[in-house]
């Protein structure tokens, strides 16, 4: 990927970490959760990014999301479901957050309460006057919390703004099950563009001294795959089409785009 991306297509990193170094894409390194039927692109970048204890120090452009599998060899779970909206705004560094309670602009980050008050990386951040009441619990008060960077621009105008969300768009989605690469790729930027899928060894002609006939094929279902009801679509996998089982299964690298970025970027 480095070496498709920065050598060939001569392109800048596209992520800058607050730990001072630049990716061209993002590992995700996770703990299996073995209550996760089938968990989200969103649950495990949040896991990962916790983990880790790393932010990003902007919104990328792109973002680039390899899944914990190696290969065609390991995968740390049977089905992973790609989230079409990626919320950002808890991994960027200095970014206005909410308070998980009230709402508020949040003030601290308690990594200890994460899936505690709310579910996911939305669940450490709090205002000053919610983490007190938080931590009064009990099984609270040996938390470890820390202060929050808040833009001094955002701190004066707190009262009367409304603290926003970063999203990123999934674009396309790379599957490997065998020994070749096919991909899942949206047809354009606005919410009702159409999918495809592109498999470039589709076909063959001859043997040795043959060559693979490429396909395109419309993938109108797709948004259907991922929306709300996915979380039933274990039950039904035996039914799936095969587009919606490769996606499923199959997924190597989610890419998600920030159309607002792209524009000055």
């Amino acid at each position: 990927m480095t070496s498709l991306v920065a050598q060939i297509l001569r392109a800048e990193p596209f992520l800058k970490l607050s730990s001072g170094q630049e990716a061209y894409h993002y590992q995700l390194f996770v703990e299996k959760d073995d209550s996760l039927a089938l968990p989200t692109v969103q649950q495990l970048f949040e896991q990962s990014f916790l983990s880790s204890d790393i932010k990003l120090k902007e919104v990328p452009s792109c973002l680039i999301i390899q899944m914990p599998r190696f290969g065609k060899s390991f995968k740390m779970y049977p089905r992973i479901l790609p989230s079409q909206l990626l919320d950002v705004t808890d991994v960027i560094e200095d970014s206005p957050r909410q308070c998980t309670v009230c709402g508020k602009l949040a003030v601290y980050e308690c990594k200890q309460c994460f899936n505690q008050c709310d579910e996911g990386l939305p669940s450490i951040s709090f205002c000053e006057n919610c983490l007190g009441t938080a931590h009064t619990h009990e099984k609270r008060q040996t938390h470890r919390w820390r202060k929050l960077s808040v833009p001094p621009e955002f701190e004066q105008l707190k009262e009367h703004c409304v603290v926003p969300r970063l999203y990123m768009q999934l674009f396309a989605v790379v599957c490997i099950e065998t020994s070749h690469y096919v991909t899942f790729v949206k047809c354009g930027t606005s919410e009702t563009a159409p999918w495809c899928f592109f498999d470039s060894m589709a076909d063959r002609k001859g043997e040795q001294n043959g060559y693979n006939i490429p396909e395109v094929v419309a993938c109108p279902d797709l948004p259907h795959w991922l929306s709300d009801n996915a979380h039933l679509l274990p039950q039904m996998e035996k039914h799936l089409p095969e587009h919606a089982k490769r996606l499923l299964c199959d997924a190597y690298m989610c890419m998600y785009q920030s159309t607002e970025v792209m524009m000055y970027r």
